[in-house]
Formats: structure tokens, C-alpha cells, sequence
């Protein structure tokens, strides 16, 4: 595309006749036409200019191409090194990113816009028969294994169950410290965590009351489960083919825990 052919597309796309563009420049009508039908070869710098600032864009643009920039960004030392990071990932990286960036940036906007308050989570009681047991960060670990309860129930994408102690039976995990600090464990369902969490993974989780922005929980929702990324007013899906849950179309959330790994399969 040369200068001639960029002119005539943005008097096509703002609906500029030859006239008009010549009255709003002051070029003559005759001189106009000669440049357009490229019978001037070397334009005057002035006429071009004055085409230039009739048209809103730069000389730049016309004459070589460049995109004008309007950001007037300055970047830091941190952001070129993630831009060059980001330029070296395969698509499939570069859409991980992409969709970890969105949905943090759609989360920063809702917290900024947001005129309600979120919705605090509220601890959930667990059974009586596990809260008489040695709390596993008091344990001693590394000693084989130890026992904790595993809630068969499925907790995940969609319309999950509360916890019930009455389907809940007794596993064996090593007792290490990537595991010492696991109260309970769920086996999960559905398909919303893909591709690092999958139908049927046992997760191990801390009980606790609340968790922080971005990490995983399990939360229940007016007596629904879910595993999800706590997202500070809504819980968010690692599968983009599952929207964001917001908080605020509940009327009672609870968070049950801290997930803090899982069994691998045998």
C-alpha cells in the first residue's frame, strides 16, 4: 500500500469527497487530483502535511505505513522483560496468559467499580468426630502415613452437594510436608479446572475460613460446592468454557478450606 492508495482509503472510510478535502487543506482542486491519480510525483511537503492534518493522522502514517501511537506508555525495566517472555511462548502458552490476564483484569475492574461489599466467607463446621483429632500441623510428619477424612461427594463445576460427614470415610495419605498440613480431602467432579485439575482428582485441602485473592478453595453456595480460584467477589474457572460465579447471586457463601495439593493416582 503506498501513500496514494492509504489517503484514498481513510477519505473512503470518513466519507470525504475531493472537494470537501480540498477545502478543508486550501490545496487546489486540480492540484488534488493529480496527487491522488499519482500524476505528481513528488508532492510538496506543505500538501502533504495539510492532507495529513485534514485526515487526522500523521505524515508517518502516510507516507511509510507506521502506526500512529497514542499510548504514550513508558515501560518498566518489568514490563519489556514479561512482553519479551511473552513473545517466546508457543499459542498455547500465549492463550494461557491471555486468559489468566483477562480474568484478572476483568476481577481488579469489578473490585474498583464495585459499589457492594463482598461478601465474606463464613467458616463452615466441620464433623465432630474429625475436630477431636490431632490437628495435622501439630503432627509430627514424615513418620509413613496418617489418616483423614475424604468427603466422596462431588464439589465442582456446577451444582455441587454440601459436605456430608455421613458419606465422608477414612484415607491414608503420606505423612510428609507437602501433606502435613491437610484437615480433609475431597474427591472432585466436572471438568471446570482442566487441564491441571480433572474429574475425579482427590484434592487435599486445609480447613480455614476465608483464602486470598487467586488462590484455590473449596466454597460452598447456598448449600452447592465448588472448587474453584477465589476471585475476591466471584470464583473463577481454570477451563475458559466456564464462566465466572459471582458471590453477590448467592445469598449465604462459605469457604471450607484451602486447597493445598492433591493424591497422585496410582
Amino acid at each position: 500500500m503506498d501513500y496514494i492508495t492509504r489517503i484514498k482509503q481513510i477519505k473512503s472510510e470518513r466519507r470525504i469527497t475531493n472537494d470537501e478535502l480540498s477545502e478543508m487543506t486550501g490545496i487546489p482542486l486540480g492540484t488534488l487530483s493529480k496527487i491522488l491519480a499519482g500524476i505528481s510525483d513528488s508532492p510538496k511537503l506543505s500538501n502533504m502535511v495539510a492532507i495529513c492534518a485534514a485526515l487526522g493522522c500523521t505524515l508517518d502514517y502516510i507516507v511509510a505505513g507506521t502506526p500512529e501511537n497514542n499510548n504514550n506508555y513508558t515501560l518498566s525495566d518489568g514490563e519489556i522483560k514479561l512482553i519479551e517472555n511473552f513473545r517466546m511462548l508457543d499459542t498455547h502458552g500465549k492463550e494461557m496468559v491471555t486468559l489468566v490476564l483477562d480474568k484478572e483484569c476483568d476481577r481488579a475492574r469489578s473490585e474498583q467499580y464495585s459499589t457492594a461489599s463482598p461478601k465474606k466467607a463464613k467458616v463452615l463446621s466441620l464433623p465432630e468426630r474429625r475436630r477431636a483429632q490431632t490437628p495435622a500441623a501439630q503432627m509430627p510428619y514424615g513418620l509413613g502415613k496418617r489418616d483423614i477424612p475424604l468427603y466422596d461427594m462431588p464439589v465442582s463445576a456446577g451444582p455441587g452437594v454440601f459436605l456430608d460427614d455421613s458419606l465422608a470415610e477414612d484415607i491414608s495419605i503420606p505423612d510428609n510436608f507437602k501433606t502435613k498440613g491437610a484437615d480433609f480431602a475431597v474427591r472432585i467432579s466436572g471438568h471446570s479446572m482442566e487441564p491441571k485439575y480433572r474429574d475425579g482428582d482427590v484434592l487435599l485441602v486445609q480447613e480455614c475460613e476465608s483464602v486470598e485473592n487467586g488462590e484455590l478453595g473449596i466454597f460452598v453456595l447456598d448449600g452447592s460446592g465448588y472448587f474453584k480460584i477465589f476471585g475476591g467477589d466471584r470464583l473463577i474457572s481454570i477451563n475458559p468454557d466456564f464462566a465466572d460465579i459471582p458471590l453477590s447471586d448467592f445469598g449465604e457463601a462459605a469457604c471450607c478450606g484451602k486447597v493445598i495439593g492433591k493424591l497422585r493416582k496410582k
